[in-house]
């Protein structure tokens, strides 16, 4: 599938689409800004709940998908959101998608 028909297909489903040009220089933006705070990585100090949740956030899916996936609630999935945000310091999903291709959960575009 090409980008054009990538970027349609996302749009379609309501995710978000970033080039691989442009997911680049978000990565090393968000790169440059960890190292200028010193931050250190704290993926060890989620559950394997948390883990997963976060590799579902990452790949666009929404609180009711990812609710259906694991088998849980979706007030449950919220709170693992929010567990996923607090314990790795990230304020919004673009954070968890950027912090998710560094570690290479998942891959850029």
């Amino acid at each position: 599938m090409t980008p054009p028909q990538r970027a349609i297909e996302a749009a379609a489903q309501g995710k978000p689409f970033f080039s691989p040009a442009i997911s680049k220089i978000l990565v090393e933006d968000y790169m440059r800004r960890l190292q200028q705070q010193g931050l250190t990585d704290s993926y060890e100090l989620l559950t394997e709940r948390e883990k997963e949740t976060l590799q579902l956030v990452a790949e666009g899916k929404t609180n009711k998908e990812i609710a259906k996936i694991l088998n849980v609630g979706v007030s449950t999935v919220e709170t693992h959101r929010a567990n996923v945000l607090e314990k790795l310091g990230l304020h919004s999903s673009v954070d968890i998608v950027l912090y998710a291709v560094r570690k290479k959960i998942i891959a850029a575009n």
